[in-house]
C-alpha cells in the first residue's frame, strides 16, 4: 500500500471547556446517527390492548371473550384448549374451570388462545399458592382444586363481598355436618343459565352438580373466582349458619334453624310476587295507553 508523505503539524490543546464541548458533541453525533436509522426503518413499540375478565364468569363466557378480542371464529379458544399444555392439577382432567382466573390480561398482536389461557391459569395456580390461601386450604384439609371449587360457589352465591365470608361458612358447616349443599347456582351451573328462580323439578334433576341430591363439593369449580373469594374460602366467617337467602338486594339473611330459614324465604317471596305484580300492573298500564 503506497502512503503519501505529510509534514508534521503542530496539534492544538484543547481546553478543558474545549474537551467537554468536543465530547458531548460526539455523543450527540452518535446518538442522532443511531436514531435517524431507527425512525426511518423501525416501528414504534406495540401498545398492548386489554381483556378483561370479571370474577364469575364461566369458561365459555372467558373462551368467547378471547375469541372476540383476538377476532377468530367462535369456538376456536374452546378448540385450543386440549393442545395449551395448560398446568392444571390431575383432579382437573383438563378442564380449566375455575383457573381462568379473573383479571385484565395484555393482548398483543402475537398473543394466541393458548397463550393467553395459559397466562390466566398460571395467574389461579399464583393466587392458590399464596401463603394465606395455601395454608388455610391444609387447615381445612382442602387441596387447591377442592379450595377453587368452593370459591366458585362463594363467587355464585354471595351478594357482596361482605356476605363472602359467611356464605364459605355455611358450606363448611354443611359438609361438617354431611348434609347437602343445596346451592342454586349449582343447579344453574348444571342448566347453563343464570337465575334466583329454582323449581322442585330442577333440584331432582339427575346431575353431578345437583347439589340437592348429591353430597360434598361439586366435581369442578362452577365459574371463575376472584382472591376474595378464594380467601373467604380457608377463612370463613365464624358462625353456626346452616342457610341463607338473599330476601332483596343488599340484604341477605343467614339463618342456623330451618324454622328461621323459612320466614326469611317466605318474605323473600312476597316481595317477589309485589315486584312480578307491579310488572305486569305497569305493562297492563302501558298498553293500554
Amino acid at each position: 500500500m503506497r502512503h503519501e508523505y505529510r509534514p508534521p503539524q503542530h496539534r492544538s490543546r484543547l481546553t478543558r471547556r474545549g474537551r467537554l464541548a468536543l465530547f458531548l458533541g460526539t455523543l450527540i453525533a452518535i446518538g442522532a446517527a443511531t436514531l435517524i436509522p431507527l425512525l426511518r426503518g423501525g416501528e414504534a413499540p406495540e401498545r398492548p390492548r386489554q381483556l378483561v375478565i370479571p370474577e364469575g364468569w364461566r369458561a365459555p363466557q372467558v373462551y368467547a371473550a378471547v375469541d372476540r378480542e383476538l377476532k377468530l371464529p367462535p369456538g376456536s379458544t374452546k378448540s385450543a384448549v386440549a393442545a395449551a399444555g395448560l398446568a392444571l392439577p390431575a383432579e382437573a382432567k383438563g378442564n380449566p374451570e375455575g383457573y381462568l382466573f379473573p383479571a385484565t390480561y395484555p393482548v398483543t398482536s402475537k398473543s394466541t388462545p393458548a397463550t393467553l389461557l395459559a397466562y390466566m391459569v398460571r395467574t389461579a395456580n399464583e393466587m392458590l399458592a399464596t401463603r394465606a390461601v395455601a395454608d388455610g386450604g391444609k387447615a381445612h384439609g382442602m387441596t387447591p382444586y377442592q379450595t377453587a371449587t368452593l370459591a366458585s360457589i362463594i363467587e355464585a352465591e354471595a351478594e357482596s363481598r361482605a356476605d363472602m365470608g359467611k356464605v364459605a361458612r355455611v358450606v363448611h358447616n354443611r359438609l361438617a355436618k354431611s348434609m347437602p349443599l343445596q346451592m342454586d347456582s349449582t343447579i344453574n351451573y348444571a342448566l347453563n343459565r343464570s337465575t334466583v328462580d329454582t323449581t322442585l323439578s330442577e333440584t331432582r334433576i339427575d346431575s353431578p352438580f345437583n347439589t340437592y341430591e348429591r353430597q360434598g363439593l361439586p366435581p369442578t369449580p362452577i365459574d371463575s373466582p376472584g382472591l376474595e373469594a378464594m380467601a373467604a374460602a380457608v377463612a370463613p366467617t365464624p358462625g353456626d349458619w346452616l342457610f341463607f337467602v338473599t330476601v332483596k338486594p343488599g340484604d341477605t339473611r343467614f339463618s342456623a334453624t330451618y324454622e328461621e330459614h323459612k320466614k326469611h324465604v317466605a318474605e323473600f317471596n312476597r316481595i317477589r310476587a309485589h315486584a312480578h305484580a307491579g310488572s305486569r300492573a305497569g305493562q297492563e298500564g302501558a298498553a293500554g295507553k
